[in-house]
């Protein structure tokens, strides 16, 4: 008996020793700030839009997270992320959505030396290379942010980015080159709330993409490119993109700029494509930071441009927390979409110019 005892006693140090190994860190963004933006309205009714209010994650996300690492031995280790959105100016956010969580990533998965592979909602390769070359790090009100998202693009570092049901691969960094495949299944029913193949494939409403970045130095440049598969909601064909980014940092001004486009096989057609240029200037704890993009739609009814540039400034006042002001200048032509800062259709109006004018602070932890 007092041999099981002493057994029983090893076992559970041993226990608690390997669950003393998994690492967990709380982290998130608390980041808020009020917006006036204004523009005609244009249309039959004429008379201006103009919204004046506190919006939530404008420079970035608002988010809460955990993710951890328990090491496996041999180099293996078993990971996970649980990262949800919280809107600051408002009571949403977390477990308060409709249709479930607000998840920004929750995934579950294997990393070791040939990389990592995760199973869950992820960021498609298009988040992370957008933020990468953006000179806001994808900030709602920069210019090729929002047009991106409001165009209906994936390829964006917005909510289109992130993708359910999803298997992905990352590779390790070899020699400054990093890879990402991912592949989302579209778990599509038909109309009788079913699987049955006669109706709906396995591929339908399925997504995958391929991404690629080389940074050395001073130097970074990404690759992208998404396929939306059988989509059932605009007709049942592909809608393919791609994007090409880059940026160079002088120390004294780091420059950037990107082009993308969106091939959409279906009878809606929203084709279109991007380009922007950017640069952040570092003075001190101060940041100017400049964008000007174009999004150019050939839709089957639309095929205007739409113009945006921002103007905005950072200070660091610790290494968590970061003042930011800016302005943002949207100029959308007759035949496009209402694109603006502030969300399509609330401020921005086809064939009219808005302006919309920010300030805010963000806190790390």
């Amino acid at each position: 008996m007092q041999k099981k005892l002493i057994a029983l006693a090893v076992a559970s140090l041993a226990s608690g020793a390997a669950f003393a190994q998994t690492n967990v860190t709380m982290y998130g963004i608390a980041d808020a700030g009020y917006v006036y933006s204004q523009g005609d309205a244009g249309g039959v009714l004429g008379g201006t839009n103009k919204f004046s209010g506190v919006q939530s994650g404008l420079l970035s996300g608002s988010r809460i997270g955990f993710k951890g690492e328990e090491a496996l031995g041999n180099g293996l280790k078993a990971i996970f992320t649980l990262e949800y959105a919280i809107n600051l100016d408002n009571n949403t956010g977390v477990g308060s959505g409709t249709n479930g969580l607000f998840a920004r990533q929750q995934f579950v998965g294997l990393a070791g030396g040939f990389g990592t592979v995760a199973l869950g909602r992820q960021y498609s390769p298009g988040y992370q290379a957008t933020a990468n070359n953006d000179p806001a790090g994808g900030a709602l009100f920069e210019p090729q942010s929002y047009m991106t998202a409001q165009a209906g693009n994936t390829i964006t570092p917005n909510s289109a980015a992130r993708w359910d049901n999803a298997v992905s691969y990352t590779s390790p960094n070899w020699g400054g080159f990093t890879g990402k495949a991912i592949y989302s299944f579209g778990e599509t029913q038909d109309a009788f709330g079913t699987f049955n193949d006669n109706f709906v494939s396995t591929s339908d409403n399925g997504r995958w993409a391929l991404g690629a970045n080389f940074a050395a130095g001073a130097f970074n440049v990404d690759g992208v490119y998404q396929v939306r598969q059988n989509v059932t909601a605009f007709g049942g064909n592909d809608i393919n993109e791609w994007y090409v980014g880059g940026s160079f940092d002088l120390k004294f001004v780091k420059l950037m700029a990107s082009y993308q486009d969106q091939n959409d096989k279906n009878v809606t057609n929203r084709d279109n494509s991007t380009w922007s240029l950017g640069a952040v200037i570092p003075v001190g704890n101060f940041g100017i930071h400049l964008a000007y993009a174009q999004t150019d739609f050939d839709e089957t009814v639309l095929d205007g441009k739409s113009n945006g540039a921002m103007l905005a400034g950072t200070y660091a006042l610790s290494k968590r927390t970061t003042a930011y002001a800016g302005y943002v200048w949207t100029k959308n032509d007759n035949d496009s979409r209402g694109l603006g800062p502030v969300g399509r259709d609330l401020v921005g109006a086809a064939g009219e110019t808005n302006n919309t004018f920010t300030v805010g602070m963000r806190h790390s932890f």
